[in-house]
């Protein structure tokens, strides 16, 4: 009788908790995370989140063109021409591809954060190795494994920069963040010529390695991973309590329920994802205009200033035309960016890749003076250089959270073997004696290319889902 009592007593007292369960989790805050972070505005977190993606690719730009800056001294150095230093280069270059292509799928699966900051730490170690080199065939392979982490950094960058940005301001916000590549890119030039001067070429690997090895602390403190990638699992469920707390103080908590509007996926590779049945044409569109716009960019990078030397103008006035394309491409970055967000996309850079085909036929089809030949230089640096940033923006705004790093890594591994074929067109072009006009006729093909695979994509995916949209248009 007393068991029977006990056994009652122990089946009501475990009712009870069960509805007192019940109960809690019908009163528990609901929180769909996309759209929290959508509705949240710009504020101090997200300025730190783009300060410090900025600063990663700032230190990306540095180490990226440092090669170059001490090419001269090198050569001296080693008592070999400059084209032996080719090796070197391309080694590099290829680094950049690998690195971005192995970095999408580790950052889906092991977050943004993680991956990025152990990308810093990588060619940062590396740079400063590449101190020590001896000859041509190890400076090459230290080269190719700094291009490695350089490669994973940046993709990753804008991947966290979209995922913490506000629709609104998205695609200005992720283009803002590639600026930093620009900014480090000069800087290096200035801090170059008097490390040469002072201590040689080794001290400026060697600042391109102190520099990123000194900022990994400071991300594995300060740099949140991503709300969205933590949302998807719920063993992350402590540290995705923790971000969104840094974000809005007291947004969550122990008993927060969260929810999301993103398309449940059955479990698959990122990569097979992204060259699924919904996902594979809108990839190929991005491939191909990323590829057709480094291919262009690295083009007229590397041999604008020579071109432009040519047809007799001197030094001084080359550089000033290499310049203004680069200047060019930094307005360009933000501006479309802020295009992109006002507008549809799609059409607004489709628009802008083709206007730099236009600028570019003009260009070559006549003698020009050296002050139209500036404006056109620039404007070519606007269209064709501003509008790559554009593609990580819209690559970021594509795909849904699962897949979202690879997407956009994918494009810009690809896009990086277009940047080594515009190189070599470039080399092949003069090589094989061709007249100015020509070789800007001849870019006309590629914008034209480029223009069209982003005005497809466009057409095709309209009214398609994508998680993380790049504009009002989109």
């Amino acid at each position: 009788m007393q068991s029977s009592q006990t056994a009652a007593s122990t089946d009501a007292a475990d009712s009870a908790d069960a509805a007192s369960r019940r109960a809690a989790l019908a009163n528990a805050q609901v929180l769909d995370v996309q759209q929290f972070l959508d509705e949240q505005p710009v504020g101090r977190f997200q300025w730190l989140v783009l300060l410090l993606c900025m600063m990663i690719v700032m230190l990306d730009g540095l180490d990226t063109v440092m090669i170059g800056f001490i090419a001269p001294s090198l050569s001296s150095a080693w008592a070999i021409p400059r084209d032996a230093l080719g090796p070197v280069m391309s080694g590099g270059l290829l680094g950049l591809a690998c690195g971005a292509l192995g970095a999408g799928p580790l950052s889906d699966r092991f977050g943004r954060k993680t991956v990025m900051t152990v990308a810093v730490l990588f060619f940062g170690v590396w740079s400063l190795a590449s101190a020590f080199a001896f000859n041509v065939p190890s400076l090459a392979i230290l080269r190719f494994l700094t291009g490695i982490g350089l490669g994973a950094s940046m993709p990753n960058a804008a991947t966290l920069m979209a995922e913490y940005a506000p629709p609104r301001r998205r695609a200005l916000m992720v283009t803002a963040v590639f600026c930093g590549f620009t900014f480090g890119a000069a800087g290096g030039g200035f801090v170059s010529a008097w490390l040469i001067t002072q201590w040689g070429w080794p001290s400026v690997l060697m600042l391109g390695g102190v520099l990123p090895v000194l900022f990994v602390p400071v991300l594995i403190k300060w740099l949140p991973e991503s709300a969205r990638y933590l949302a998807l699992k719920t063993s992350r469920r402590a540290r995705l309590v923790s971000v969104l707390n840094r974000l809005k103080p007291g947004s969550a908590n122990a008993d927060t329920r969260f929810v999301s509007h993103e398309p449940v996926q059955t479990p698959r590779s990122p990569v097979r994802a992204i060259l699924s049945r919904e996902y594979a044409f809108g990839t190929v569109m991005l491939w191909i205009c990323y590829f057709a716009g480094l291919l262009t960019v690295y083009l007229l990078g590397n041999w604008l200033p020579t071109l432009i030397r040519g047809l007799g103008f001197s030094l001084g006035e080359a550089a000033v035309v290499g310049a203004l394309f680069q200047a060019g491409g930094t307005v360009g970055s933000v501006l479309i960016g802020w295009q992109m967000d006002r507008f549809n996309p799609h059409r607004a850079l489709g628009a802008t890749v083709l206007a730099g085909g236009i600028l570019a036929c003009y260009m070559g089809t006549s003698a020009h003076s050296l002050s139209i030949i500036c404006v056109l230089a620039f404007g070519m640096g606007y269209c064709m250089n501003g509008s790559n940033t554009g593609f990580c923006a819209l690559a970021a705004g594509s795909y849904p959270t699962e897949m979202r790093a690879t997407g956009t890594s994918w494009m810009l591994g690809v896009g990086r073997f277009g940047g080594i074929a515009g190189a070599m067109v470039g080399a092949a072009m003069l090589h094989a004696n061709w007249s100015f006009g020509a070789v800007f006729t001849a870019l006309a093909v590629p914008a034209t290319v480029g223009g069209l695979a982003v005005l497809l994509k466009g057409a095709r995916q309209r009214g398609a889902f994508t998680p993380v949209s790049v504009g009002a248009g989109h």
